[in-house]
């Protein structure tokens, strides 16, 4: 294909040689780069692209798109513009023949909820149409291929290469989180949404690397709303108003209050089999729907699933079917002990998840309720302060330990957390070794405690000075239940 046609939808101008040249594809990344593609350079938190420009040279680009002034030798042709960001998403999007067009694409956004709410919408659909792509924090699925997810959200140029793959493997719906961060960073440009999803807001994510404050994070929330034919959104959210406001798509509301078009009632807790959940009916629907997920939070996850089905023209009895059987990896997790404990792995990584999680599941002990957490390095450090101080409140023992210290000594982060624990009258120990924390909470509990292992859910490592290193929560519990010993 010519350089030219990558560049139909971009403002541009040629610093050097011409967009009638022939290329191959296009890429961020010198080290997925192949002979005559063409480089984007992006200037990120920790590293700027532009840096990388003689690499991508020698590895035979055959032309850069950048936003600043960089030499470059003749016979490569240079293009500035003034975001390549979204040059990347749009020139991504050209060179595969706009695959996203082929699909009906469902992002899910909100602070809390992407993940459960698109696994429900990934079984619901799946269970319709066959298959279903999905592409999220835990895994991605192209039809093609499965495989686990580097981040919620990726670049634009491997979205368009996921869509890719969906398309080839012929399926009709895809659906996706997407994250406020990839909204901000134009990771999504380009996709026309067929819907959108808005689950909730809360102050989360702000600081260093993430967003300056409360208003840029809604704001970020709310520009889905703006490539999207439909948005569905919860209208108990505080914030629902403004995330739709002055957008052109269709709207429509899920809630648990008067004035949803889809409202949930006759909420209540319901044991089938070992397995707690939740039971509800929707206004205007026969029957009741259950979910094997304990937690009124849950309740609004599935609402919304199913709402969105309903809205792609699901049957009733389809949607049912699937919310029953779902099951998400580390969301509300049960690992079965067979001694009973109540033993749950879950993805709380703040404040709000916590108490969320903690408020769910003291309903369910009929002992104590013990909690093991940490706090991710590189994050805001009053998040620490808020989890400690919500452990401490709501939980009859807590472990604390180590989660992604990242580029952070592990000790000063647990040293924010008992700051926070220090505010209430809350018992804790400090285990810094996840492994060993993990045995001990489990070693100390007995019939009819509830524990819960939070923080890192579905992750399957540690991320230590920009090493991961394997680390599996749930593969270490099975390992304690089954009386192994530390290696």
């Amino acid at each position: 294909m010519e350089l030219s046609q990558l560049l139909s939808q971009v403002r541009y101008e040629v610093i050097q040689g011409t967009v009638h040249t022939r290329v191959a594809g296009v890429t961020n990344d010198t080290r997925d780069l192949k002979r005559r593609d063409v480089y984007v350079c992006i200037e990120g938190y920790d590293t700027d692209g532009h840096r990388f420009v003689p690499e991508a040279v020698k590895k035979g680009a055959s032309a850069i798109v950048t936003a600043k002034e960089i030499p470059c030798p003749e016979g490569v042709t240079v293009i500035r513009v003034s975001d390549t960001r979204w040059a990347l998403a749009a020139m991504s999007a050209a060179a595969l023949g706009y695959p996203a067009e082929h699909l009906r694409v469902i992002g899910i956004t909100g602070t809390k909820g992407k993940t459960t709410t698109a696994w429900m919408l990934r079984d619901i659909l799946r269970r319709a149409e066959g298959a279903c792509g999905l592409i999220g924090t835990v895994e991605t699925d192209t039809g093609l291929r499965r495989f686990p997810s580097a981040r919620t959200t990726p670049e634009s140029c491997q979205l368009m290469a996921y869509f890719q793959e969906m398309r080839e493997a012929e399926l009709k719906s895809a659906v996706m989180e997407v994250s406020s961060q990839a909204l901000k960073l134009e990771r999504t440009a380009c996709i026309p949404f067929h819907m959108g999803i808005f689950t909730n807001l809360g102050e989360d994510h702000i600081g260093p690397g993430e967003h300056a404050d409360l208003q840029e994070y809604r704001w970020c929330k709310h520009l889905l709303f703006l490539q999207c034919e439909t948005g569905l959104g919860n209208r108990d959210d505080p914030c629902w108003g403004e995330i739709f406001d002055r957008t052109g798509c269709r709207k429509i509301t899920f809630g648990t209050g008067e004035g949803a078009d889809y409202r949930a009632v006759e909420i209540r807790r319901e044991t089938r089999g070992d397995c707690p959940g939740m039971c509800f009916a929707m206004e205007g629907r026969e029957g009741t729907f259950f979910i094997p997920l304990p937690g009124r939070y849950n309740v609004y996850n599935a609402l919304a699933a199913a709402a969105a089905a309903f809205e792609l023209g699901v049957g009733e009895e389809t949607v049912r079917e699937a919310l029953c059987r779902v099951s998400i990896p580390g969301r509300m997790e049960r690992i079965p002990s067979g001694d009973g404990r109540c033993i749950f792995l879950d993805y709380a990584h703040n404040a709000l998840s916590l108490a969320n999680a903690l408020g769910t599941l003291r309903g369910l002990a009929k002992g104590r309720l013990i909690v093991l957490f940490g706090c991710g390095g590189n994050r805001s450090r009053q998040r620490r302060f808020e989890m400690g101080e919500t452990a401490g409140r709501m939980a009859d023992e807590t472990v604390i330990t180590s989660d992604n210290p990242r580029e952070e000594k592990p000790e000063d982060i647990l040293a924010d957390i008992v700051e926070g624990m220090r505010r209430t009258e809350g018992t804790y120990t400090v285990i810094p070794d996840r492994r060993e924390a993990i045995r001990y909470a489990l070693d100390c509990s007995g019939s009819g405690d509830v524990v819960l292992i939070a923080g890192k859910g579905h992750e399957t490592y540690q991320e230590i000075q920009g090493v991961r290193y394997p680390m599996d929560d749930r593969e270490i519990i099975l390992g304690v239940l089954r009386g192994e010993k530390d290696r």
